[in-house]
């Protein structure tokens, strides 16, 4: 089988270097998953502007759906990564573990989100009616289940490419969970 490796600096495009240089500046080090993707000329800035796009989702929010997307989607890199940055967000280690199981006990409008991002990532883009209402009841609105498949998308596409490329971990490892349940 292949081994896929991570990069140097000095082996991407100058473009990717500047990008990374700025990484580094503003997160202290370049995870793994953003210098994989330059090896692609064009995936780094890509998905950064994704990643960075404007959302109607707050901070949390978006850790919730982070979270338990990465879970479903069976990616220990991004579970990691999350994890860390849901704790830098106020999140427990029990309610962040309560999310990656796709409930939010502690806070009812959370709930609904989790259930929601689960339900859309397990069921490919469907999700019950019940569901989609429970999230609309909660006080969301079309702009954010709009947003919420986006970022269920971008975190996707990261899950997807940690889990095909099996690159180091360089975030605290993610307690292990059992598989979850669609």
């Amino acid at each position: 089988m292949k081994n896929f490796t991570v990069p140097t600096r000095a082996e991407v495009s100058e473009k990717n270097q500047e990008i990374l240089a700025g990484l580094e500046k503003a997160v202290g080090f370049v995870p793994n998953l953003y210098s994989y993707y330059s090896k692609s000329d064009t995936a780094l800035a890509d998905y950064l502007a994704l990643a960075n796009r404007k959302t109607s989702l707050k901070a949390k929010e978006k850790e919730v759906v982070n979270l338990v997307v990465s879970q479903v989607n069976g990616c220990e890199y991004c579970q990691s990564a999350h994890t860390a940055i849901g704790k830098m967000n106020g999140f427990s280690d029990e309610q962040i573990l309560e999310l990656r199981k796709g409930s939010a006990s502690f806070d009812s409008k959370l709930d609904a989100l989790v259930k929601l991002a689960k339900s859309i990532t397990v069921n490919r883009g469907s999700a019950s009616k019940e569901v989609v209402q429970g999230f609309f009841d909660a006080g969301y609105s079309e702009i954010t289940l709009i947003d919420v498949v986006i970022l269920i998308a971008d975190k996707t596409i990261s899950n997807y490419i940690h889990n095909l490329a099996q690159f180091p971990i360089d975030f605290p490892a993610a307690p292990k969970l059992e598989e979850v349940e669609a």
